[in-house]
């Protein structure tokens, strides 16, 4: 999942994103709210981490601005304790589950799965692509009955191809949904990504799945 983590407490914003990417989410932390609407109907989010209190333009002034334009991304409130009333507007104005603070970032992580779960229904929790499976939920993933350890970025890559098999992919898309990075590193950090996914992944099997494009980038495909 690609989130917006909106929070202006930094020290805040950086624990959460340190566990948020450590569990697999690719995670963009802005810390104010103009900021925030600007990024969130310019580009694609899988959910917004939304705190209500933020200097400029508030939390919940966000949120009424995206539900009016009819943006249905999801979106998960951070309140404080005893702010029952905004809590109570927040999920008036169409917000999808809302945390108190001072949250723990396992809570986090299981009410962003939570929201996505129920958005999209327990299916896509597990993906299948010929004999690979990946669960989304346990962050198992299988070729076969042989089980595949992967690191958290390898993980997110192979999430990622997973969701639109035959889809090309090029290094600038990989960049940005899987690395974060919205311009060019000049580094060829992606190949070597889809390298040792593809020794993971392939090595042993008669079929190939990570495959590459040649001039355009990668995807994942059975055969040759």
């Amino acid at each position: 999942m690609r989130l917006l983590l909106v929070e202006d407490e930094k020290k805040i914003a950086a624990f959460a994103r340190k566990g948020l990417v450590e569990a697999g989410f690719n995670v963009l932390v802005c810390h104010r709210g103009d900021d925030a609407l600007q990024l969130a109907t310019t580009e694609r989010f899988d959910a917004l981490v939304l705190d209500i209190m933020l200097p400029g333009r508030d939390g919940l002034s966000v949120l009424r601005q995206l539900r009016e334009q009819r943006n249905n991304v999801p979106v998960i409130l951070l309140t404080a304790r005893g702010g029952l009333s905004e809590r109570v507007e927040g999920l008036n104005l169409g917000a999808d589950d809302y945390l108190t603070k001072p949250f723990s970032v396992e809570e986090l992580i299981a009410r962003l799965r939570a929201v996505w779960r129920r958005l999209t229904g327990e299916g896509l929790s597990l993906l299948q692509f010929e004999d690979l499976t990946l669960s989304v939920t346990t962050r198992e993933v299988r070729r076969g009955s042989r089980k595949i350890e992967l690191t958290a970025r390898e993980f997110a890559l192979l999430e990622f191809l997973m969701r639109s098999p035959g889809r090309v992919y090029t290094r600038t898309q990989l960049c940005e949904h899987v690395w974060d990075y919205h311009f060019d590193p000049g580094t060829n950090l992606v190949d070597v990504g889809i390298q040792r996914l593809r020794r993971k992944v392939d090595d042993g099997h008669a079929i190939p799945l990570v495959q590459t494009v040649r001039g355009v980038g990668y995807t994942l495909k059975a055969g040759a």
